[in-house]
């Protein structure tokens, strides 16, 4: 019931404390990682720990990561990687045909997903506090080259850990019924739109740090107003994947 309640209070945490992660912790949080589920056991995911400051520098230029980050918390950055699969087939002589498809590209991200969530979920149990950042896409091929990124791999997204200074208040979530079909794909109705739009119009006014005028809505119009990322495509085509 612990870590349910822990779950249930999961909120982005973007300042963290000076108080350095141990060793010992980061190993934890690296094998907390690696006991996620995996398609296949495939584990087609590998992370790296940005410890360089003038990497992180430029990584966080890529992203625009909030300023108050600075250096505290740990930078973990996932990535989709189908490269150490590549590198077995070759060994074995076997065409890598089948490594650049769509489908392989989409299990080696999942992989890389149950991956971070698996440590994120560790972590906060913990105590400590987590962030997600997509950021890192902002500039794939720059990316690459900070990383050396070889073929068939793919940057998914970075996340901070540490020892949080100060939290959000926690985002009300859709409610269940919005989320869950019975035998069916739950459709959403303006009646369940209109209702969540009033609670997370009072969850953003309210809250204690950058309060906004807006809603769930107002921010899924936004995120597709204009297209985003729009090189993602050519970079994936790049590394070896084919569509």
């Amino acid at each position: 019931m612990e870590l349910f309640e822990t779950m249930l209070q999961h909120t982005s945490v973007r300042s963290f404390t000076q108080q350095k992660l141990s060793n010992e912790l980061k190993e934890q949080l690296i094998l907390s990682a690696q006991s996620a589920s995996s398609s296949n056991f495939l584990q087609a995911f590998s992370i790296i720990e940005i410890a360089d400051a003038k990497k992180r520098k430029m990584i966080e230029q890529i992203a625009n990561f909030p300023v108050d980050n600075g250096e505290n918390g740990s930078l973990y950055i996932f990535v989709a990687d189908l490269n150490k699969h590549a590198q077995v087939l070759a060994l074995n002589g076997d065409s890598m045909e089948h490594l650049r498809t769509m489908e392989s590209l989409v299990v080696s991200i999942v992989d890389t997903t149950l991956a971070a969530q698996s440590m994120a979920v560790y972590a906060e149990s913990v105590g400590l506090g987590i962030c997600y950042v997509g950021g890192i896409r902002n500039n794939l091929f720059q990316l690459k080259e900070i990383l050396d990124l070889p073929e068939l791999t793919y940057p998914v997204f970075g996340m901070f850990v540490g020892y949080p200074s100060e939290k959000n208040e926690v985002k009300p979530r859709l409610p269940i019924a919005s989320v869950l079909g019975t035998n069916t794909y739950q459709t959403l109705t303006p009646e369940m739109i209109r209702s969540y739009d009033e609670k997370t119009a009072a969850y953003y006014q309210a809250r204690s740090s950058n309060t906004q005028e807006t809603n769930w809505s107002e921010k899924v119009r936004q995120q597709f107003r204009y297209p985003r990322r729009i090189n993602t495509v050519e970079f994936l085509k790049k590394q070896g994947f084919v569509f």
